[in-house]
């Protein structure tokens, strides 16, 4: 049975959908104002792993992925280049999309804009007000009031009196206590602003989730997810919110994952360690960066050097090395590998220890290749299918061993010609020329290797 680590209860608990053979899963997706950086990546890799595999083990699963497209961030940058907001977004998002796409994402079954809610967003924050969780101040700022909801710091562990102690109404401000939190802020000069019962205004951060996943999934879902960096405020706000309104549970498995460090340091651009998902992707190809992300357990920290990219490079090779030449069948007599496999997966989502189990299988495929052909398509099946549920493996191993690690090396042609070249040289005898073009091609990445059908070539 699948297990998953919850936040909210801090144990591994077995997986029970609400209902069964049905997943709702929500996870909180990019405040679009700039590129998509690691961190980025690692969020939308990792709940792509969890949707591929619980589809895989036979759920029906609606993922629902948001979008923030209105926060002080972005109007901050939309005003600094003059242009309107919803320009600025518009293009972050485009830009969100393919890296998503080529770190091989799946889309979302939803993906809601916080602008295209509006209306769902002012009725919750009516009924808060309705329940006494909410006020609107003298400004027109409506605010949540923390104290009306007791189990307020139940994910976190943060309690209410602790937090009060390091926490203070700043000069000006209209709320009633520091730690409550806005749900509407009232407009200001050259801001987007739009009608509500409280005047014209737009909304805070944290009601933007909680009523797009309730709208799309119910006012109880399965699973939520997001970084570890969301935990607090934003989540613990999401279920005050949430339960404040509804009355109801709101959420049964909470899962965060890791935070991404550089050299063993937190990525912040103050330390000039802080990479965009492009700038990685101009080093390494997608497929390597999403399975080095899959080499930690998503809860545990995620630590980026180059080592572990060259390591993620070398692991694919050996993958769809032992994959070349094996043709198409059915996926048999890899039964002990796939259940170290799904051992793995429905541990809480291991995905070390379920490449691991596919490494063990590589071996297998490599011992019987030559003496039994049938039955290493039969296994090299299986881990393809295995493949897909983590993402990877999805490529024509010929074409993944070929493509260039960046557009500047030699052409796939060049390669071709030259050992063309190098056969005539061998059938000729002329050993010194053909020692001279293996020699060319290994200076220019390129490894040959030489068997009883004749010479394939895969870049190094």
């Amino acid at each position: 049975m699948l297990s998953i680590y919850n936040d909210l209860t801090r144990t591994k608990e077995p997986f029970e959908p609400l209902q069964p053979g049905k997943v709702n899963m929500y996870v909180c997706g990019m405040t679009v104002y700039d590129l998509c950086h690691l961190g980025h990546a690692r969020v939308m890799v990792v709940f792509d792993v969890v949707y591929r595999y619980l589809r895989s083990i036979g759920f029906d699963v609606t993922y629902v992925r948001n979008i923030t497209d209105i926060d002080d961030k972005i109007i901050a940058r939309a005003n600094e280049r003059g242009e309107p907001f919803s320009e600025l977004t518009n293009r972050f998002i485009a830009a969100m999309h393919e890296d998503a796409d080529a770190l091989g994402v799946l889309p979302p079954d939803q993906e809601p804009r916080a602008t295209g809610h509006l209306p769902a967003i002012i009725r919750m924050i009516g009924r808060l007000i309705e329940r006494g969780h909410a006020y609107v101040a003298d400004n027109g700022d409506v605010y949540y009031d923390v104290r009306s909801f007791p189990e307020y710091g139940k994910l976190s562990g943060k309690s209410i009196d602790d937090l009060e102690a390091g926490a203070r109404v700043e000069p000006g401000e209209v709320k009633r206590d520091p730690l409550d939190f806005a749900l509407w802020k009232a407009a200001k000069p050259d801001e987007p602003a739009w009608d509500s019962p409280w005047g014209q205004g737009r909304p805070g951060w944290h009601i933007e989730c909680s009523a797009m996943s309730t709208e799309a999934l119910g006012d109880t879902f399965d699973i939520h997810g997001g970084g570890a960096d969301l935990t607090f405020p934003h989540h613990e706000n999401e279920i005050a919110q949430s339960e404040g309104a509804t009355g109801h549970p709101f959420v049964r498995y909470w899962m965060h994952n890791g935070f991404v460090r550089i050299n063993d340091e937190k990525m912040s651009k103050s330390l000039g360690n802080f990479f965009t998902v492009r700038e990685i992707l101009e080093r390494y190809r997608p497929k390597e960066v999403r399975y080095f992300i899959l080499t930690s357990q998503y809860r545990s920290p995620l630590n980026y050097d180059e080592e572990h990219l060259e390591n993620a490079r070398a692991a694919l090779t050996r993958f769809y090395t032992a994959l070349r030449g094996l043709p198409d069948a059915e996926p048999k007599g890899a039964e002990e590998f796939e259940q170290a496999f799904h051992a793995a997966m429905q541990d809480d989502f291991n995905t070390p220890e379920a490449l691991a189990a596919m490494f063990e299988l590589v071996r297998e495929i490599n011992r019987v290749r030559q003496a039994a052909p049938d039955v290493a398509a039969g296994l090299a099946a299986a881990l393809r299918r295995m493949g897909d549920a983590l993402g990877i493996l999805q490529q024509e191993p010929e074409a993944y061993l070929r493509a260039a690690a960046d557009d500047d090396g030699m052409s796939d042609s060049e390669i071709d010609a030259l050992i063309k070249k190098r056969q005539q040289a061998k059938q000729d005898k002329d050993w010194a020329e053909a020692d001279r073009i293996r020699d060319e091609l290994q200076g220019a990445g390129i490894v040959l290797e030489d068997g009883p059908g004749g010479t394939t070539w895969r870049r190094g």
